[in-house]
């Protein structure tokens, strides 16, 4: 069925706004007078958590329990460290938080920090990936959450498997296997996109396989000096061993595969070029894709663009490479009128005109997506990390 409403992630970190982030639910019913609209805001009780991704409690992975219901949303907090339940199942356009974890228990017992995606595991357990550790420093890995009693219970891997940075990751539970992505040093990118730390290691560039039920990392692959790899998706089938991981500083997307035995490989198979401009902080604007969703019936890819501003529509198949086949401007730096001047462009034969949505022009670039049950809408926020956004689109966060 058709959902009814969406909830959203709301941060007022870096606005000179001192009030805590909330959670948005929005009206989706179109038969709805409120179609459209925030009807209601729930408060965090701190202030600077930033909230980032939020995931749900149970998921259709959780072929453990035929019970399971989406029923609460976990938030984790970028910048904090803290968690927060919430309870959506009893009142679902006015939820409630049900249970809090205060950052002071995940540093002491996960010496973890900077919480990023959120999934259910198999066995009903919450995952969620994280960027560093308590000080800031380049720190990947996962912490774990009772599915019913959302206590911490620790560490997943195996202490001596974190690797140096993380973001994302998504599993295959019939092929044994979990993959994460990078991300970047927190202490240092929180301070802003500084090209002075390009080939310092500020930026990941690893792309890791786990063993699912060992919790042991098996191989590791190289994308690249300060390549970035942020979003990673499987294919939808359970039986598909396969999926893709875009890079936001190359532009490139890879798919990664099972080749033999339990080995993988990974390949190129989308390379959005970076483009020649003028009034930017270099003069070269990569491709920073930022979310990369699939099609429930896993026939389409799609791409957020964060910095040039499209999202872009890519047909799957068995025998080719991805094949664009749809694209739209929602924002971006590349506009036409504004402060950055394309000088070269290997796609774009003009710059595009901004977006103006019932009379308000759309600030920011589309960051994080999500895609319908039926695969007619896609939902697209445009805030990306606030201290970055505050520098490449200011007008977003005054």
């Amino acid at each position: 069925p058709r959902e009814e409403v969406a909830y959203v992630t709301c941060t007022y970190r870096e606005t000179c706004n001192d009030q805590p982030d909330f959670l948005a639910t929005i009206d989706l019913n179109p038969r709805s007078p409120c179609y459209g609209q925030v009807i209601h805001r729930l408060p965090m009780p701190n202030l600077k958590d930033e909230l980032h991704s939020s995931g749900w409690s149970a998921g259709c992975t959780c072929f453990d329990s035929v019970t399971a219901k989406r029923n609460k949303l976990i938030l984790p907090s970028l910048i904090s460290s803290r968690i927060y339940v919430v309870e959506v199942g009893s009142q679902c356009r006015a939820p409630k938080i049900c249970k809090m974890i205060e950052p002071v228990d995940v540093f002491w017992k996960c010496n973890k920090g900077y919480l990023a995606t959120v999934h259910s595991l198999p066995n009903g357990d919450v995952l969620i990936a994280n960027m560093g550790d308590a000080a800031g420093n380049g720190k990947g890995g996962f912490v774990v959450l009772d599915g019913d009693t959302f206590e911490l219970k620790g560490n997943w891997e195996n202490e001596c498997e974190a690797p140096p940075t993380g973001c994302d990751f998504w599993y295959q539970p019939r092929h044994n296997v979990l993959i994460s992505s990078a991300g970047v040093v927190p202490r240092i990118a929180g301070r802003g996109f500084n090209p002075d730390d390009l080939k310092k290691g500020v930026f990941g560039r690893r792309l890791n396989v786990w063993n699912l039920s060992c919790r042991t990392l098996t191989q590791c692959f190289d994308l690249g000096e300060d390549s970035l790899p942020l979003s990673v998706k499987f294919l939808h089938n359970p039986d598909a061993a396969e999926g893709y991981v875009s890079c936001a500083l190359s532009g490139i997307v890879y798919r990664f595969y099972k080749c033999e035995a339990n080995n993988w490989a990974v390949e190129e198979v989308i390379r959005i070029p970076a483009k020649d401009v003028s009034g930017w902080i270099m003069p070269k604007m990569p491709a920073f894709t930022v979310d990369l969703i699939i099609s429930l019936d896993d026939k389409y890819l799609y791409l957020s663009n964060w910095l040039h501003g499209d999202i872009r529509q890519y047909e799957l198949s068995k025998n080719c490479k991805p094949r664009l086949v749809g694209q739209v401007f929602v924002g971006g730096s590349i506009l036409r009128g504004g402060p950055v001047t394309v000088c070269r462009d290997e796609e774009l034969k003009c710059q595009p005109e901004p977006l103006v949505v019932k009379c308000k022009r759309v600030y920011g670039g589309p960051s994080k997506m999500q895609l319908s049950l039926d695969g007619k809408r896609l939902y697209v926020t445009n805030s990306f990390y606030s201290t970055w956004d505050k520098q490449f689109y200011p007008n977003l966060v005054r």
